[in-house]
């Protein structure tokens, strides 16, 4: 049987959270699908952290004075099996797209403990993958702890092999040859509005937009894959939350270079418009095919390879805190799953693959 290519329209939302409100946020997020879809988009992705909202007070005061923006943040993050999370599983089977979205991850297991993750929906409404950004970055490491590797892997879905990073990680070369080496046709990058790492009376600060060209670029051209980029904005709620930083942070927000939202072909060229500075949805038409092409000429999980040289191993066990054993009702030993198990996909459960080049981990 021939091998088929999906085509369709993707949509990237640049937009700013109901910034530390997430049953708000999750109600915008609906909206935005709902506008995708009418203006046909299968795919819908957003930026990192979207809900409920990214913390950028960490990069501006020191953590003594920001215990109640944790604590904040803690009150609103979310669970997977939340009301949040429903709403946009149910928003995904009702329009029959596949959407992807940034969240700051809570658990039953702590009231503190978050992780900066990613929910990839399915166009039924399930959940078919589940990612934790594996370190955060810099001064994230004050809000979110490190993930693990349940959700480094490619899904396949009605319109092509689907893989995520966030934010950093798309630096990472061991993570992204991880999705390449999975066959990964379609990337899905998500970012913060901004990213500041100097005061605003400082030069040489980090310049987010061109991180994120190169970033974007680097990974559709070397992975031959459509690269779907969704950062956030900066709204004036947003600004007025913050205003209780002090003058210097707030002039800080203000000179901090803009993410860009965008859409990538596996050149490394943009294929959609453009957003930096406002709110809106930028869309891209996705054809597979247009990556065979650019696979005869450097297929790094091909032929393009050295994998008598090389040798990667990726370790997909999720990392609970403890197993706990019971007696069940006939006496024998049986495990007892967490929250955050009970709600697993088949997607997100654990396992070990030794990624050698082969395009299929399962199938080795």
């Amino acid at each position: 049987m021939p091998r088929s290519y999906p085509r369709f329209k993707a949509a990237a939302c640049h937009a700013a959270s109901v910034f530390l409100d997430a049953a708000k946020t999750a109600d915008k997020a609906c909206d935005l699908i709902d506008e995708a879809s009418r203006n046909g988009a299968k795919l819908v992705v957003f930026p990192e952290s979207f809900i409920p909202g990214f913390p950028i007070w960490a990069a501006l005061q020191a953590p003594i004075r920001s215990h109640d923006f944790f604590q904040a943040l803690a009150r609103e993050a979310l669970l997977l099996d939340g009301p949040e999370i429903e709403k946009l599983r149910m928003a995904a089977r009702r329009h029959g797209v596949v959407v992807s979205v940034g969240i700051t991850e809570g658990t039953d297991q702590s009231v503190g403990c978050l992780w900066n993750s990613n929910i990839l929906i399915g166009m039924d409404g399930t959940i078919i993958n589940h990612h934790r950004k594996l370190v955060p970055t810099f001064y994230e490491k004050l809000v979110w702890a490190n993930g693990d590797g349940r959700g480094l892997r490619v899904v396949a879905t009605e319109i092509g092999r689907l893989g995520m990073l966030i934010c950093g990680e798309n630096t990472n070369p061991l993570a992204r040859f991880a999705l390449m080496a999975q066959g990964e046709q379609v990337h899905l990058s998500s970012y913060p509005p901004i990213w500041p790492t100097r005061p605003a009376t400082d030069d040489g600060g980090y310049d987010l937009r061109r991180a994120i060209e190169i970033r974007a670029g680097s990974h559709a051209f070397e992975a031959k894959v459509f690269n779907v980029v969704a950062s956030g904005c900066l709204d004036l709620s947003i600004r007025d939350e913050l205003a209780r930083l002090d003058k210097p942070a707030l002039d800080t927000i203000e000179n901090s270079p803009p993410a860009v939202s965008m859409i990538l072909g596996p050149t490394g060229e943009v294929i959609s418009d453009v957003l930096a500075d406002h709110e809106g949805i930028v869309y891209g038409e996705i054809d597979i095919a247009r990556s065979v092409e650019q696979k005869q000429f450097h297929d790094v999980v091909g032929y393009y390879n050295r994998f008598d040289i090389f040798r990667l191993e990726v370790d997909q066990t999720p990392r609970n805190p403890a197993a706990f054993l019971a007696q069940d009702p006939i006496g024998t030993l049986a495990e007892i799953p967490s929250a955050s198990d009970r709600t697993k996909t088949p997607h997100a459960n654990g396992g070990s693959h030794r990624l050698r080049g082969a395009i299929d981990p399962a199938a080795e």
